[in-house]
């Protein structure tokens, strides 16, 4: 049975960096791709980032440059390090096995001052 654990979330003030991290298990996660999802309220879930098992990366426009996907295949872990937080990155963050539809239960990220 597949199962995602997300960790990391929190409140915090703009400009400020939180790590997400996320634990995977009964799945072969060093050949999966995966991805972090981000939902706010009243809006559609989106793609923030996503990581193939080769290692190569995608992110929304969003959050190029503030946003760094990766993953530590001995520890069947991946990361999303988000620096320089801004409101509109308040959101609950989904850990996603891409093209398998494995989800997270979400960790809450509030960027506030």
């Amino acid at each position: 049975q597949v199962r995602l654990v997300e960790s990391g979330g929190g409140l915090v003030q703009p400009g400020e960096s939180l790590r997400l991290s996320c634990a995977a298990s009964g799945m072969f996660f060093s050949i999966s791709a995966m991805g972090w999802y981000r939902q706010a309220p009243g809006k559609q879930r989106e793609l923030v980032a996503s990581i193939s098992a080769g290692g190569s990366t995608n992110y929304a426009d969003s959050v190029k440059g503030r946003f760094t996907i990766s993953r530590d295949n001995a520890r069947n872990t991946i990361y999303l390090q988000m620096n320089i937080l801004k409101p509109e990155d308040t959101a609950v963050y989904y850990c996603h096995v891409e093209y398998a539809g494995y989800w997270g239960q979400g960790t809450q990220v509030t960027v506030s001052s």
